[in-house]
């Protein structure tokens, strides 16, 4: 088999074409929003919201609305009940956010088990991508076109917001406006890696890609390029592992930014692991020398 009947035999499944336009998409999108939630330091948060919107899409589909309208609603009642938990109590942040998000998506598991479906919800937990439908497929574009040009629209507001709120404060814009819209965004990419992931995974594509991109980089601009083109090209090297491998799909596409993460944890050329060790050296040696 050569390179090209290497790549093009998955691509002659329908079922393979739709999961990889989803999971390069989920992939783009998630990894896109992940550089501001590392640089904020709402790594923790997007945990919570990504666990949290579990019964807000169960009881979108029991009404038979959008699963996008119940995550969005429960995203943002996630983040008011850790803000009341934390505001009204003896309860630090991370612990308000480990006891809401955990309760919260222990119901949206009751709410599985309970709701009478011909659909298996199940695979809202744990990802069905090979499964996706044409409808799925519409949704996941829909919501991360969105996602994505707000996310470019507002970006510059967005990174000052994230590197000095104060800042952003004096100069005319809203703190809390842009923290609530980056929930909102926040809530609807969960929705949009849903499909690709579940629930369970859908925190690895919000974080891992961006922070693998923030030990390659200093400068946010190149974040949001690089971030995006690993999850990208981690989520083919997942699927094509998981299709000859036989293997589960979403996993492996997890798998590959964490070895992504992992490669450049260590060979990152100025914050990887081997080069501060070089450098530690280094000044070691240089100060050593300057004494004799």
């Amino acid at each position: 088999m050569n390179i090209l009947e290497f790549l093009l035999e998955p691509m002659r499944l329908e079922f393979m074409v739709r999961a990889t336009i989803t999971t390069l998409i989920a992939s783009v999108v998630c990894a896109t929003l992940s550089c501001w939630l590392v640089l904020i330091g709402w790594s923790l948060m997007g945990d919570a919201v990504s666990h949290a919107v579990l019964p807000g899409v169960v009881l979108a589909y029991i009404a038979g609305a959008p699963f996008a309208l119940g995550a969005i609603v429960f995203g943002f009642a996630a983040v008011a009940l850790i803000g009341v938990v934390r505001d009204t109590s003896r309860t630090k942040e991370d612990a308000a956010i480990g006891v809401v998000f955990t309760t919260l998506f222990a119901l949206g598991l009751v709410l599985i088990s309970v709701t009478p479906s011909q659909v298996d919800l199940g695979h809202i937990i744990f990802g069905n991508l090979l499964g996706v439908s044409r409808s799925d497929l519409v949704q996941v574009v829909v919501l991360g076109a969105v996602v994505l040009a707000v996310l470019i629209v507002k970006r510059r507001d967005f990174t000052l917001y994230a590197f000095d709120p104060n800042h952003a404060h004096a100069i005319g814009l809203n703190p809390r406006l842009l923290g609530a819209a980056l929930l909102g965004l926040l809530a609807m990419t969960a929705v949009v890696a849903l499909q690709a992931v579940g629930v369970v995974l859908v925190v690895a594509l919000l974080i891992t890609p961006g922070a693998t991109a923030y030990l390659l980089t200093d400068r946010f601009g190149r974040m949001l390029l690089i971030a995006p083109t690993v999850a990208a090209v981690c989520a083919l090297i997942g699927l094509y592992s998981s299709y000859y491998l036989d293997t589960a799909s979403g996993p492996m596409v997890v798998l590959a930014n964490g070895l992504a993460f992992a490669l450049a944890y260590v060979f990152g050329p100025r914050h990887g692991v081997l080069a501060t060790r070089g450098l530690t050296r280094r000044r070691a040696r240089a100060a050593k020398l300057s004494t004799e």
